[in-house]
């Protein structure tokens, strides 16, 4: 039985409006409000915009309300890399957003995020999320009172925001939240009419039906991306290929067809500049990005050998974040243990989980477990052994 949501309760109450009143306005029955503030039922996602409309809170603040908890506000410390001006600015735009909500603190809030970006690749994504979701609620917040352009361009961080806040809770294995929040993002670019974050989002979640092995959306979501009314960069569209080459591969496509879409992938960062190859969509997708994501195709291609090559050149480096590293190891892992190497993908395993542990990284540990399941042919051997009892020992979310 879950807990009733007295916050919600309290919201209503606060907007001047007993059950009867706010299903009337929601055409919705009373008993179906009973429901969501005894925490039997969550409103449909097509009413929820109109639900926060009449609580007069923003939609993060309602998806608070509904997942009964409270968002960390976003504090302005020296953390944030914003000058005592800077810091003063945002303070009063939390406070009085049509006169000091401008450019400057669009640009603020976005440097905040990208501070939250360094902060999830070395700390992982159980201490960032909570402050993300605090930035966004004050976006929200100032979003009801700018108007255009401003109010434009601030709804495009909040896409990015939201965005980012779906891939914290994959990295959490919170696929019902990443899924809320990867339709938050959409909705934000459509009012903001950017397109490109849509085809983007999009990605994100093909990327999220291969965390789940779901081969068929993992392909169709990555054509949507492709082929979709909308203009990527260069970088973008590697990104999106490579993803469709994944999704051919785990379909059974024959080798040389996942290869074609590879090359085409490679064409498109080589083509791309140095402002395209860092673009505001996502992280930068780099020469070792493209080989990292080759080996995850090579993996579904039945080629793990050549996989575990392509990692071992990426790793062999030091380009990638504490978070990233844990991952791409346990990747690596993988790669070995369907190669036969038991003992190597052992040893691999163990450092993939110690920083699996340090970050709190759920997908990583996942793909450990996937490992330990096809290490079990030598499961009596010390280094599949101890892997194993690892793996097994850390927290499941």
């Amino acid at each position: 039985m879950r807990r009733k949501r007295e916050g919600l309760r309290q919201a209503r109450k606060s907007a001047g409006l007993t059950q009867e009143e706010l299903a009337y306005r929601l055409r919705v029955d009373r008993t179906t409000v009973g429901r969501w503030e005894a925490g039997e039922t969550e409103p449909s996602a097509w009413l929820q915009p109109g639900l926060a409309k009449l609580l007069g809170v923003s939609r993060s603040r309602l998806s608070c309300l509904l997942d009964q908890h409270e968002p960390e506000r976003p504090s302005v410390t020296s953390e944030d890399q914003l000058n005592d001006d800077e810091r003063q600015h945002m303070v009063a735009a939390l406070q009085d957003a049509r006169r000091f909500v401008d450019h400057d603190v669009v640009s603020y809030f976005r440097r905040l995020l990208d501070a939250c970006a360094q902060a999830d690749g070395l700390n992982g994504a159980v201490p960032t999320l909570p402050r993300v979701l605090g930035i966004l609620g004050a976006i929200e917040t100032c979003a009801g009172e700018v108007e255009w352009p401003v109010l434009t361009e601030l709804l495009s961080v909040a896409a990015r925001g939201a965005e980012f806040a779906g891939w914290l809770n994959r990295d959490a294995h919170d696929a019902r939240h990443a899924r809320v929040w990867y339709g938050r993002a959409t909705e934000f670019a459509q009012e903001a009419n950017d397109t490109a974050m849509q085809g983007y989002v999009l990605l994100k979640k093909s990327q999220m039906a291969y965390d789940e092995r779901d081969a068929r959306h993992v392909l169709s979501l990555a054509q949507a991306a492709q082929y979709g009314p909308w203009t990527l960069s260069n970088s973008v569209r590697a990104e999106v290929t490579q993803q469709e080459a994944r999704g051919l591969a785990m379909v059974g496509e024959p080798l040389f067809v996942v290869e074609r879409k590879l090359d085409k992938a490679r064409c498109l960062v080589g083509e791309a500049d140095g402002a395209d190859v860092h673009t505001q969509l996502g992280s930068p997708y780099t020469q070792d990005t493209l080989i990292l994501r080759d080996a995850s195709c090579y993996i579904e291609a039945g080629k793990p050998h050549h996989a575990a090559s392509l990692y071992q050149q990426v790793l062999a480096g030091d380009v990638l974040s504490r978070r990233d590293r844990g991952y791409f190891l346990a990747r690596l892992t993988f790669s070995l243990a369907l190669s036969g190497e038991p003992d190597e993908a052992a040893r691999t395993g163990l450092k993939a989980a110690q920083l699996a542990i340090a970050t709190q990284s759920q997908r990583t540990r996942r793909e450990l477990m996937r490992s330990v399941v096809t290490l079990r042919p030598w499961e009596n051997r010390p280094g599949p052994r101890a892997l194993r009892e690892v793996v097994q020992a850390q927290p499941v979310n």
